[in-house]
C-alpha cells in the first residue's frame, strides 16, 4: 500500500507527507554541535503545523540558534494539508524567546507574506536560502534530485529525508563517492507519516498502530526512508568490524567483472583487497577511510560484453563476436541489462541483486 501511495503521489506531484516529531528528535540529537550560532531554514514546511518548525522553535535556546526561517508552498491556511488553492504563501522568522517564558509565542514569531507560491525554486525563496547556514526538512520525493542540486549549488549544509532509491540516482551517488554527501544515523527506515491519503491496507495499519498512531487519521507506513546530510557525525568515522577471511568457495567471482560477490555486508572479508560487489546497505556503514566506492554494478565497465536480442526472446552473450551462452529472458533479465553476473564454470550464471562495487583501503 505504501508503495502504491508513493507512486500516486509522484504521478500527481503531491508530496504531502508530514514527518513525525519523534523521528526528527531521534536524528537531530546526533548533530547538536553544528547548530550553535546558525540560521536554520525549513523550506518545505507549513511553519504553523510543521514538526520541523516545532522542534527548532522549542529547542532554539538549547541549540543556540541564531534564527529559524520556515516557508510553505501555496498555503495560507493552518490546516495540516494544503489544498494549494492560494497562489501565495507565507514564511515565518523566529529569533528566539523574548519574554522569558521559554515558549515560542505568536507575538515572537514574525509572519511575512511571500509574493509568490513558496516554491523552493522561486527567486524569493532562494534569497531566504542564501541567508541560511543549515537546511533541515523533508523535501518533495518527486523533486529530490532538483532539491539536492540546489543545496549543492549554494554550498549549504543540510540534513534532509529521502527515499533509499535516491542512492541510485546518477546525480546523487557521485556526491557520495566524492564525500560531498553521506547518510545520517537513520538509514533504511520504515517511518510513519501523516498524509492526505486513507490507509486501507491491513498490514500497514497494523504497523502504524504498533507505533502508537491511529491509521484512521491517515497515518501510513512508508518504508525505505533515509536521512541524507553533509553534516559530520561520529558514525561515519566508525570502521566496520570485519571478522571473516576470504576463500574462493564462499565468495564467487563475477563472469563479466574482475571482482568477487559478497552477499552480506557482515561477510566482507578482512583479508581481501580486490574489488567486491556488496549490497546497497554498505552505505549505512560506509567509512571513506576504510573503503573506496567504485560504482554501482550497472555502471562499472564489464570485462565481457553481452547483447540482448529481444526479437528472438533471447539474451545472447558474446565475447569478441563469439556466442558463448544464450537463454530465454524474463522481464528482470531484460531490465538488468549491463549488470553483474556470477561465474558458472566459465559461463554467465546467476544475476545477483543490486550491488555496489567497493575496495578495501589498506
Amino acid at each position: 500500500m505504501a508503495n502504491t501511495t508513493l507512486q500516486a503521489a509522484k504521478a500527481a506531484k503531491n508530496d504531502e507527507f508530514y514527518t513525525q516529531l519523534s523521528d526528527i528528535e531521534n536524528e537531530l540529537r546526533h548533530y547538536k554541535e553544528h547548530f550553535r550560532g546558525k540560521t536554520v531554514l525549513c523550506n518545505c514546511d507549513d511553519p504553523r503545523v510543521s514538526n520541523f518548525f516545532s522542534y527548532f522553535a522549542k529547542n532554539f535556546e538549547h541549540l543556540g540558534l541564531k534564527r529559524l526561517i520556515t516557508t510553505c508552498y501555496k498555503n495560507q491556511n493552518a490546516d495540516l494539508f494544503s489544498t494549494h488553492e492560494s497562489e501565495q504563501a507565507v514564511y515565518l522568522i523566529y529569533d528566539g524567546d523574548k519574554n522569558g517564558n521559554g515558549t515560542p509565542d505568536a507575538e515572537e514569531i514574525g509572519i511575512h507574506q511571500l509574493k509568490g507560491d513558496g516554491d523552493f525554486r522561486s527567486a524569493e525563496c532562494i534569497e531566504l536560502l542564501k541567508q541560511a547556514d543549515i537546511v533541515v526538512t523533508n523535501p518533495p520525493f518527486s523533486l529530490f534530485r532538483e532539491y539536492v542540486a540546489q543545496l549543492i549549488k549554494f554550498d549549504k549544509k543540510f540534513l534532509i529525508l529521502g527515499r533509499m532509491s535516491a542512492l541510485h540516482y546518477a546525480d546523487i551517488f557521485p556526491l557520495i563517492k566524492d564525500n560531498k554527501l553521506w547518510l545520517g544515523y537513520g538509514f533504511n527506515l520504515s517511518m510513519v507519516y501523516k498524509t492526505s491519503y486513507k490507509n486501507t491496507n491491513e498490514a500497514n495499519r497494523k504497523f502504524v498502530k504498533s507505533k502508537g498512531y491511529n491509521p484512521d487519521d491517515n497515518y501510513i507506513k512508508v518504508p525505505a526512508i533515509t536521512w541524507f546530510t553533509n553534516l559530520d557525525h561520529k558514525r561515519r568515522h566508525e570502521k566496520l568490524i570485519l571478522y571473516k577471511r576470504y576463500n574462493p568457495e564462499e565468495y564467487p567471482k563475477y563472469y563479466n567483472y574482475d571482482g568477487i560477490d559478497v552477499s552480506s555486508v557482515s561477510d566482507i572479508p578482512m583479508d581481501y583487497f580486490g574489488e567486491m560487489g556488496v549490497p546497497d546497505t554498505i552505505l549505512g556503514n560506509y567509512n571513506s577511510e576504510q573503503f573506496e566506492l567504485i560504482g554501482f554494478s550497472a555502471e562499472v565497465p564489464k570485462t565481457k560484453e553481452h547483447k540482448s536480442y529481444k526479437d528472438k526472446n533471447l539474451i545472447t552473450y558474446e565475447v569478441n563476436g563469439e556466442v558463448v551462452w544464450s537463454t530465454k529472458y524474463s522481464v528482470s533479465e531484460r531490465k538488468a541489462g549491463n549488470s553483474l553476473r556470477l561465474d558458472d564454470n566459465g559461463k554467465p550464471g546467476k544475476l545477483p541483486y543490486s550491488r555496489i562495487i567497493i575496495r578495501r583501503k589498506r
